[in-house]
């Protein structure tokens, strides 16, 4: 039997699914349950209002929302419900995700949207955002949370190691 979901992933189109499911990888890197779908702000108003309304019902703490273009998606979920809302712009468009990243972070007073980068790597941190919101009630997590910021600083220091190596091998030191 599958852990109940503590974290909702909701994408505008399934085109999205490439940018989001770095979300999804972050979550699972971590062991935190979560479940995922396409909602439109424009195409199905009333599945995405009826999703935010109960999501916390359902036992979820947090929403990572990805959207293109207008990107409302975010904006109308974090208007339904008041559970955080994380967002990923997706560069979908000629203009690269600008357009999303502008729409997403102008939302008006009262309904706060925690606004990621654009693309993958938006997605990610999005993950990994949920991922420290829920450490703060949970020390398993906040305990892996150090352990990978550990592991991310030991990388840096294996490449920097490992460019001195070519520096010297290039006769460059």
């Amino acid at each position: 039997m599958a852990k109940q979901p503590l974290v909702g992933i909701l994408m505008g189109s399934d085109s999205d699914y490439p940018v989001m499911r770095e979300a999804a990888t972050a979550l699972q890197q971590f062991g935190v349950p979560f479940e995922m779908t396409v909602s439109s702000a424009h195409r199905s108003p009333a599945r995405t209002g009826a999703y935010a309304r109960e999501a916390r019902a359902r036992g979820i703490k947090a929403l990572i929302v990805g959207a293109g273009a207008a990107a409302h998606l975010a904006g109308v979920i974090a208007a339904e419900t008041t559970l955080p809302v994380i967002a990923v712009p997706i560069d979908s468009t000629a203009l690269q995700g600008m357009d999303a990243l502008l729409a997403t972070v102008q939302m008006p007073a009262g309904i706060p949207v925690a606004t990621m980068a654009i693309g993958k790597a938006g997605a990610r941190n999005a993950g990994l955002y949920a991922v420290q919101l829920l450490s703060l009630n949970d020390e398993a997590l906040a305990d892996a949370l150090v352990r990978f910021k550990e592991e991310l600083a030991a990388g840096v220091e294996k490449k920097a190691a490992g460019l001195a190596g070519k520096l010297q091998e290039d006769g460059l030191t």
